[in-house]
C-alpha cells in the first residue's frame, strides 16, 4: 500500500523502487546526524564564546575548508568515489566519538569549541555533496528529474527527525549523551553506501559509462572557470550562502538576545530548525514535483531569493525576531525541498568526471569562503561601523538582487549545455573547416567566369546575371554569342533581351541558322524586341520560311505576342495556322520536335478552342512530350486544366514538371491547389503530394494556404502539409506562422498519439497473451493480422512523433527541435535522456505538460514488458481498441482491424462490423462484408 502511494506520488517506476529507498535511508541517516550536532555545538559556541566571536568563525571555516579541498581533489583524483565516501563516514564517526568524551568531562571550550564548530560546518557541505554526486552516478538525467524529488524528501524527514530527536533528548541525557547516538545513525550509512554500489553503480557499469573520454587532470578552480556553466552556479552557491551567514547571525542574534539558557536555547533552535524541516517535507511531497516538473529548473530556482527578499522588507519595517523567524522559515523551507531539487538539477547536462572533481569544491571551498565573506561582511558592518542590524537587512537585499542575476544568466547555460550535448552525441557538432578566399571584386570575378568558365559555371553566373540586371555586363555577354555551347547562347541572348540599348538585330540573326529550336525561339523574340512600333515585317519574313524549325519558332513568339492582341491574331490568321500545323501531325508521320512545338504553340496561344487537343497530348507515350504539354497546360495558364496535369504528381519522373507547370500559373494556383484537397478531387495516392507543390512558392500566400489544411483528416496528407511547412520555415524565416493554430493542432496530435499508443498496448498484450496458445485456438492467419496491425499502429507513432515535431519547428526556433528530434530518435540512451532534458527546457505551459510524457514514452521499447509498464494511460479493451481505431481516418488501419475481425469470427463484433456495410469507400464495404460473413457463418 506505501509503496503504491509512493510511486503515484512521486512517479517512481519498475525497478527503481528499493535503490531509491536505500539513497532516501542514506541521506536521512546524514542529516539527521546534521540536526542532532549543529544546534548542540552552535548553542555550546554561543553560550560559551558569545555572538561576537561568530564572524571570526566564519573566517576560520573559509580558511580551513581551502586547505581541506586541495588534499580532498587529490583524493578524488587518486581513490573510487565509494572509497572516498567511506572514509569520510568513518572519520566523523571517530569525531563524533570524541566530542561526546570531551563534553561527558566537560573539557570543550575555547579552540576546542571553534575546532568543532568548523568541522560541523564542512561535515554539513562535504557529507551532503558526497551524496548527490553519488545519486549523479546512481540516476540518469530522466531519473534524477523524478526521484530527486523523492530521496530529497529523506533529507528533509531526516532534519526532521534530527531536530525534534535533539529538542527532546537534549534535556533528558545531556549534549554528550546526543553524540553518541549521531555516531551510531551514522555508521549505518556504510552498508547502506556498499548496498547501493554493488547493486546499481558495480552491476550497472555506471562508473565505466560516465567517464569521459579524456583525463579530466586539472585543478577544480580552473575547470570552474574554464566553464560558464560551473562559474554561474558557483556564483549562485557563494551569494546564497552569504545571504544564509547573514539571516542565520540575524536569526541567532536575536534569539540569544530574548534566551540566556543554554539548554533552553538549543531547544529553541531544535524546535525551529524541525518546523522549519516538517513545512518544507509538505512542500517537497505535493509542490515541488510539480514545480520543478512544470516550471522548470530556472523558476524553481528564483523562489527562495524572492521569499528572502519578502522577509527583509518585512524585516526592515518591522525589526523583531518574528520578522527575523520568518526570514530564516523562507530560507529553511524552501532551501531544503524546491532549491535543492533545482539545484541539484543544475550539473544533469556536465560529465560526471568533471561534476566529481568540481561539485565537492563547490559545496565545500566556496561554501566555505562564501562563509567568511559572511563573517568580514559582518566584522566590517557590526564591529567596524558600528551599525545597527537594520543594515544586514539592506545588505541582504542588496545580495539577493545579485542572487536573481546568476540564475538568470545559469538559465541560459543550462538550456546551451543541454544543446551542446545534443549536437555532440547527434553529430551536429561537428565543424566544417573553413575555406577562405582572397578577396575579389564581384564584377572581376563574374567576368573571369565569363571568360575562362565551363559551361556550367557560365550558364550560373547568366541566371544570377538574369536576377541583378546589370548592364555593366552587356559586353561580356555579347562575347558569350560566340561560345560553342547552344545552352551558354540560349542563356546569353535572353540577358541581351534586358542589358542591350542598342539593336544587335544583324549579329543575332546568324543564330537562326544553328539547329535548336529553344535558340531560334528565343532568337527571334531578340528580333521583334526591337521591332518597337512595326513587328509585321519580322512574322512576314519568318513565318512563311521555308526552314520548317524557323517558321514554327516564328508562329510560336506570334501565338505569344497575339495572346492579348485581337488584331493580331486576326491579321495573321492565327486560328488557321495553329488548326494546319495540328492536321499536319494528323496527315503526316511528323518527328517529335514538330509535335513538341505544335504542343508549345498551342500553350502559349492559349485559346480555349484547342484546349481538348492539348489535353490529348497527356495521353501520349512518348514521355518528353507528355511532359512538354503538361509545361504547355501550365503556360495556358487556365484554371479548369490544373485537374488534367495535377495527377501526374503521383508519378515521381512527371513530379518536377508538374510543379514548374504550377510556377509558370503563379499563386493565383493556390487556392485551386487547397481546394483539391479540401473537395477530394483527387485521389489520396495525389493528393499527398500537393503539399510539396504548394511549399515550392515560399510566400506567405503559400503559408495561408498550407495551415488550413493542417487539420486534414488524412494522416499522410497531414504529414506532408506539416513537412511543408516544416520547409518552407526552413529557408523563409521571416514569414509569419499563426502559432495559436500550431498549438492548437499539436494538442489534435498528442490525443492521437494517447490513442495509438492505447491501442497498440492492447495489441501487445494480447499478442503476450496468445504466444502460449496452440495453432488450433488461434490460427496463422489471426497472428498475421495482429502483427500487420501491430506494424501499422507503430509506423502511425512514428509520423505523429515527426508530425508534432516538424509543428514544434514551427512555434519554436526550428533549429533547437530538430537537435532535439535528432536525438531523440538516436540509438543511444545518453543523447535520448539529454533531448527529453532539453525540450523539458524548452517547452513551458500546457504545451510541456501534453508533450512530455509522449516524447518520454516514445523513448520506451514498447516491445519489452518492462518497459510496457512504465506507460501510465487508460489500456482499452479490445473491443474499445477496434471502435476507436475504425473511428479514425487511415484507411490501412481500418482495412487491417477489419481483416483481424474477420479472421477472430468473433460474435461481439458483428453489430460494429454492420456499421461499415454499407461505407462510401468500396475497400471498406468489401473488408467488412467479408468480416460479417466469417462472424455468421462461424454462429
Amino acid at each position: 500500500m506505501l509503496e503504491r502511494l509512493i510511486k503515484k506520488i512521486f512517479d517512481v517506476r519498475e525497478g527503481e523502487f528499493k535503490v531509491s529507498l536505500w539513497m532516501l535511508a542514506y541521506i536521512f541517516l546524514v542529516i539527521a546526524v546534521l540536526l542532532i550536532i549543529k544546534p548542540t555545538v552552535n548553542a555550546l559556541f554561543l553560550s560559551e564564546l558569545g555572538i561576537e566571536q561568530l564572524p571570526f568563525a566564519f573566517l576560520l571555516v573559509a580558511v580551513t575548508a581551502v586547505a581541506t579541498s586541495y588534499f580532498y581533489s587529490k583524493a578524488v583524483s587518486k581513490f573510487p568515489l565509494k572509497k572516498v565516501i567511506e572514509i569520510t563516514l568513518i572519520s566523523s564517526i571517530v569525531i563524533l566519538i570524541g566530542l561526546g568524551f570531551l563534553l561527558s568531562f566537560q573539557v570543550v571550550s575555547g579552540v576546542l569549541l571553534y575546532f568543532f564548530y568548523i568541522w560541523v560546518a564542512i561535515y554539513a557541505v562535504l557529507s551532503a555533496s558526497q551524496f548527490w554526486v553519488l545519486a549523479n552516478l546512481v540516476f540518469n538525467i530522466r531519473e534524477a528529474k523524478r526521484l530527486f524529488g523523492f530521496i530529497g524528501s529523506g533529507a528533509i524527514i531526516g532534519g526532521i527527525f534530527g531536530g525534534y530527536l535533539t529538542s527532546i533528548l537534549a534535556p533528558l541525557i545531556g549534549n554528550e549523551n546526543l553524540m553518541f547516538v549521531a555516531a551510531l545513525l551514522l555508521f549505518f550509512c556504510i552498508p547502506l553506501l556498499r548496498k547501493i554500489w554493488n547493486i546499481r553503480v558495480r552491476k550497472n557499469g555506471s562508473i565505466k559509462k560516465h567517464k569521459s573520454a579524456t583525463n579530466i587532470s586539472e585543478p577544480p578552480l580552473k575547470l570552474i572557470l574554464k566553464s560558464k556553466h560551473l562559474t554561474y552556479i558557483a556564483s549562485i552557491v557563494a551569494v546564497s550562502v552569504v545571504v544564509a551567514k547573514l539571516v542565520d547571525y540575524l536569526f541567532s542574534d536575536f534569539a540569544s538576545s530574548a534566551i540566556s539558557d543554554a539548554d533552553d536555547l538549543t531547544a529553541f533552535f531544535a524546535f525551529w530548525f524541525s518546523t522549519f524541516n516538517l513545512l518544507s517535507l509538505v512542500i517537497q511531497l505535493f509542490f515541488t514535483h510539480r514545480i520543478v516538473g512544470i516550471w522548470g529548473v530556472g523558476f524553481s530556482l528564483l523562489l527562495l531569493p524572492i521569499g528572502i527578499f519578502g522577509g527583509s522588507i518585512l524585516f526592515l519595517l518591522l525589526p523583531e525576531l518574528s520578522a527575523v523567524v520568518v526570514i530564516k522559515a523562507m530560507d529553511g523551507i524552501l532551501k531544503q525541498s524546491i532549491h535543492k531539487s533545482a539545484s541539484e538539477l543544475l550539473t544533469l547536462p556536465l560529465p560526471f568526471e568533471l561534476k566529481n572533481r568540481t561539485k565537492s569544491f563547490i559545496d565545500v571551498v566556496v561554501d566555505s569562503l562564501a562563509t567568511g565573506i559572511a563573517g568580514c561582511l559582518l566584522i566590517f558592518v557590526v564591529r567596524g561601523l558600528d551599525l545597527p542590524s537594520f543594515y544586514i537587512g539592506v545588505l541582504i537585499i542588496a545580495l539577493v538582487c545579485l542572487w536573481l542575476y546568476f540564475i538568470y544568466k545559469v538559465r541560459i547555460e543550462y538550456y546551451k549545455t543541454f544543446k551542446s550535448n545534443l549536437e555532440v552525441l547527434t553529430d551536429n557538432g561537428k565543424k566544417t573547416k573553413k575555406i577562405t578566399h582572397a578577396k575579389v571584386s564581384i564584377v572581376s570575378g563574374m567576368r573571369t567566369v565569363f571568360k575562362n568558365g565551363t559551361e556550367n559555371q557560365i550558364l550560373f553566373m547568366l541566371e544570377k546575371l538574369m536576377e541583378i540586371n546589370d548592364k555593366r555586363f552587356a559586353d561580356d555577354v555579347e562575347l558569350l554569342l560566340e561560345n560553342p555551347s547552344n545552352k551558354v547562347k540560349l542563356s546569353a541572348i535572353q540577358n541581351l533581351y534586358f542589358l542591350n540599348s542598342k539593336s544587335m538585330t544583324a549579329e543575332v540573326s546568324e543564330l537562326l541558322k544553328i539547329e535548336d529550336r529553344e535558340l531560334t525561339i528565343a532568337t527571334l523574340a531578340y528580333v521583334l524586341s526591337f521591332a518597337h512600333k512595326d513587328k509585321s515585317f519580322v512574322f512576314d519574313a519568318y513565318l512563311e520560311h521555308s526552314n520548317e524549325r524557323i517558321a514554327m519558332a516564328a508562329l510560336y513568339c506570334l501565338a505569344r505576342a497575339a495572346k492579348n492582341n485581337y488584331s493580331l491574331k486576326q491579321r495573321y490568321s492565327l486560328l488557321d495556322r495553329i488548326s494546319v500545323t495540328l492536321k499536319n501531325i494528323e496527315a503526316n508521320d511528323k518527328d517529335l520536335t514538330y509535335v513538341e512545338a505544335v504542343i508549345e504553340i498551342l500553350g502559349v496561344a492559349n485559346m480555349p478552342i484547342f484546349y481538348n487537343k492539348l489535353i490529348a497530348f497527356l495521353k501520349y507515350e512518348n514521355e518528353h512530350l507528355v511532359m512538354t504539354t503538361i509545361k504547355a497546360i501550365g503556360t495556358a495558364t487556365d484554371p479548369s486544366m490544373v485537374q488534367h496535369i495535377i495527377p501526374f504528381l503521383a508519378q515521381k519522373n512527371y513530379r518536377p514538371t508538374v510543379m514548374e507547370a504550377f510556377k509558370l500559373y503563379g499563386q493565383q494556383i493556390l487556392p485551386l491547389l487547397r481546394s483539391t484537397i479540401q473537395n477530394r478531387e483527387q485521389p489520396l495516392s495525389v493528393l499527398r503530394f500537393i503539399p510539396a507543390a504548394m511549399q515550392s512558392f515560399y510566400s506567405k500566400d503559400a503559408v495561408h494556404h498550407l495551415l488550413a489544411l493542417l487539420t486534414d483528416n488524412d494522416l499522410t496528407v497531414r504529414l506532408e502539409v506539416v513537412r511543408a511547412l516544416s520547409a518552407i520555415r526552413a529557408t523563409h524565416p521571416q514569414l509569419k506562422f499563426n502559432r495559436y493554430k500550431v498549438v492548437s493542432v499539436i494538442f489534435d496530435e498528442c490525443k492521437l498519439h494517447h490513442q495509438t499508443l492505447s491501442s497498440m498496448h492492447t495489441q501487445i498484450i494480447i499478442s503476450y497473451r496468445n504466444r502460449n496458445k496452440s495453432k488450433k485456438e488461434i490460427g496463422d492467419a489471426e497472428r498475421d493480422a495482429r502483427t500487420s496491425l501491430l506494424e501499422l499502429l507503430e509506423r502511425r507513432l512514428d509520423s505523429g512523433l515527426e508530425r508534432i515535431f516538424k509543428l514544434l519547428g514551427l512555434r519554436y526556433h526550428q533549429k533547437d527541435v530538430s537537435i532535439a528530434y535528432e536525438g531523440l530518435l538516436s540509438e543511444k540512451q545518453e543523447a535520448q535522456h539529454n533531448a527529453i532534458e532539453f525540450l523539458d527546457n524548452l517547452l513551458t505551459g500546457e504545451l510541456k505538460r501534453k508533450l512530455l510524457p509522449i516524447i518520454e514514452e516514445s523513448a520506451l521499447d514498447i516491445s519489452s514488458e518492462e518497459e510496457l509498464q512504465k506507460i501510465k494511460h487508460k489500456i482499452p479493451t479490445e473491443l474499445e481498441c477496434f471502435k476507436l481505431l475504425l473511428q479514425g481516418n487511415d484507411l490501412k488501419i481500418k482495412l487491417t482491424v477489419l481483416y483481424l475481425i474477420a479472421q477472430q469470427k468473433e460474435p461481439r463484433y458483428l453489430k460494429m462490423v454492420e456499421n461499415y456495410l454499407n461505407d462510401e469507400d468500396p475497400k471498406i464495404r468489401s473488408f467488412a462484408v467479408e468480416a460479417f460473413e466469417a462472424i455468421t457463418k462461424n454462429k
